[in-house]
């Protein structure tokens, strides 16, 4: 915090010193605000009265501290609750779209309709002027500014990896609400709150001195100003001293919450370099229930199919997947870029977007369909029994909360236990995921950490409950080849241990090699072949598998590029998809085909497979 304590030191004593004095009015002895002394009226600096008496003879410092404190609680009073009403407004409307989208977003655009003014001059026609009409006019007033700040910052934050991951831990709404994206948007709201609280200030002596405001002969600054008015050139110091009161309190709240908004935002540049960094909140998620491996686990698709409505018509990403995987087994599912690996398993986590559904198969793990199973029951399941270690570490791990606690609120999402148990825990995962100086480094941020520790943090979190299934989506994707190594060891070590099922996606075909029982090649949303790892790369049966290994160097070979590119989902060809790229095709391709057996836990969706030899195959003929 060195970095900030010159920002802050002016501004928070200013405003403490402002505060504390509005408080302590009433016991400092001042003459009383509104008793007249006319005979003594526009009189100058005197022991007696050291600001000088106004146009009525009353005691000038009196009445400018008195309404330090009335024009202080209006704007604190309003302007709280001007943002709990819009930061609530604008987080459901921007987090469950639809009807509250529609419902926040209108009235906002209702409220700012209307000018300042008009507004005021309605309210005080029905309420009549004072404090109470200024409060809730100025609630009113500043309410639709919250909500399009929370609104656009949720839409922004929503989709962010990190969100995606607190959902697949099993974390319920309101409390990923309240305790993941609140904090991440915390820092626009807390400038927008500085911002507000100056206006409301600006805006309350501004309708005092019109007349709609504070009701005379209560002090405030902008009654002050309006009676200084008429005595302008007799008494000049009385328009300056609420005057200057004015610009000091506004200046000083808008440098404070500038400081205090680098200060707990870790990703700001002011914040990064400062330790230890303040946090908003320290926990994430629920306490559910404990989760044990079985070791008969197993997961069984057969004929998975998403659909996702876009404004070309509907489409399938995924279409007719169907695989197995028991417990203590590796599966691989490999393809190029668009191939619907990502979707197939997001499906199966309950993790689709809202425009994307699964419209046929099943999905059966541990005797219960996965889709078919309510959202609190998948909730339940993601984060215990089924977890998944994303591919981008920085953006999966949340930006404002430390690592340590990250995991600790994965370990207390699904099991009742105490918090320093839980770190106990966690300790005992980063040894165990081999992260250096677990101690230290279970209060470090996600900024401070390497690529390699970060995943190796997202690993810790996703066998914190010792899953039945591990979902690895391309973990070592933006890793160097030694940290790649490293990764793929510890997943191996890990899948011995503890008896889980691993579903591996990845591109990289050398590293199916190294840690897959079976592998699945996928293309255009379909799966062309499976079958073992040893099997499936000595002799590939689809063209597809075939170019994808000639595509990897070789010692000996240069690598054979395969021409083309995977078609979109709304330009899927007829029959084989596989066809326009693939220099074998014959009429027949033009049909669809189904994924057919094929021997020795072999299945392959081509119609040449029968009459193609390649790899270890076409060598021997």
């Amino acid at each position: 915090m060195r970095r900030l304590r010159p920002r802050l030191a002016l501004p928070a004593l200013l405003i403490l010193s402002l505060v504390v004095i509005a408080l302590a009015v009433p016991f400092l002895g001042l003459p009383n605000p509104v008793r007249q002394d006319i005979p003594n009226r526009l009189t100058g600096m005197a022991p007696g009265a050291l600001l000088g008496r106004d146009e009525f003879g009353r005691d000038v410092l009196s009445r400018l501290l008195w309404g330090a404190r009335i024009s202080l609680f209006i704007a604190f009073t309003a302007t709280t609750i001007a943002a709990l009403a819009g930061t609530l407004l604008g987080l459901l409307g921007g987090w469950f779209r639809g009807m509250a989208e529609f419902l926040s977003i209108r009235l906002a655009d209702v409220i700012l309709c209307f000018p300042p003014i008009l507004l005021a001059l309605l309210v005080v026609t029905i309420m009549g002027p004072g404090v109470a009409t200024l409060i809730l006019m100025l609630s009113i007033l500043y309410t639709p500014g919250f909500v399009r700040v929370a609104y656009g910052e949720v839409l922004s934050t929503r989709n962010q990896d990190f969100v995606t991951a607190m959902t697949a831990l099993g974390a319920t709404t309101p409390r990923i609400l309240a305790l993941t994206v609140l904090p991440n948007i915390a820092s626009p709201l807390l400038v927008q709150y500085s911002l507000t609280l100056g206006a409301a200030i600006v805006v309350e002596s501004g309708l005092s001195f019109l007349g709609l405001g504070v009701v005379p002969p209560t002090p405030s600054w902008g009654l002050m100003i309006r009676g200084a008015r008429a005595t302008m050139e007799q008494a000049p110091l009385l328009l300056l001293w609420p005057c200057l009161a004015l610009t000091v309190t506004i200046l000083a709240f808008n440098l404070l919450c500038d400081a205090l908004r680098d200060a707990f935002d870790p990703k700001s540049a002011a914040g990064a370099g400062a330790r230890p960094k303040p946090r908003l909140v320290d926990c994430l998620a629920p306490g559910l229930f404990p989760s044990r491996v079985d070791p008969g686990a197993s997961l069984s698709v057969r004929g998975l199919t998403v659909e996702i409505d876009t404004k070309r018509g509907v489409i399938r990403p995924v279409d007719d997947v169907s695989f197995t995987i028991g417990a203590g087994e590796t599966l691989a599912i490999v393809g190029e870029s668009g191939s619907g690996k990502s979707v197939t398993v997001t499906g199966l986590m309950g993790l689709l977007p809202a425009a994307a559904r699964p419209v046929a198969g099943e999905a059966v793990f541990e005797g219960h369909d996965l889709l078919r199973r309510s959202p609190d029951q998948l909730r339940a399941l993601r984060g215990a029994r089924l977890a998944m270690i994303p591919q981008d570490p920085m953006s999966s791990l949340n930006p404002v909360h430390k690592v340590g606690d990250q995991v600790v609120e994965a370990i207390l999402a699904h099991r009742s236990i105490t918090r320093p148990a839980a770190r106990a825990e966690a300790l005992a995962l980063f040894r165990r995921v081999g992260i250096a100086d677990p101690e230290r480094r279970l209060d470090a941020w996600p900024h401070e950490m390497s690529g390699g520790m970060r995943q190796r943090v997202m690993i810790a979190m996703a066998i914190a409950n010792r899953p039945a299934l591990l979902i690895a989506d391309e973990p070592t994707t933006a890793l160097d080849v030694t940290m790649q190594a490293q990764i793929l060891d510890l997943l191996a070590d890990l899948r011995r241990e503890t008896g889980s099922a691993l579903i591996f996606i990845t591109h990289s075909l050398g590293v199916v090699a190294e840690i897959a029982d079976t592998v699945m090649v996928m293309y255009a949303g379909q799966v062309v072949e499976q079958g073992p790892v040893a099997s499936v790369f000595a002799a590939p049966l689809h063209p597809y598998t075939a170019a994808l290994l000639a595509a990897v160097p070789q010692d000996d070979a240069a690598p054979e590029p395969i021409p083309g590119a995977v078609p979109p989902p709304h330009q899927f060809p007829q029959g084989c998809r596989f066809a326009p790229r693939c220099g074998h095709a014959l009429p027949p391709c033009g049909e669809a085909q189904p994924l057919r057996q094929f021997g020795n836990g072999r299945e392959v969706r081509c119609a040449r497979a029968g009459d193609l030899r390649f790899g270890r195959a076409a060598h021997d003929a």
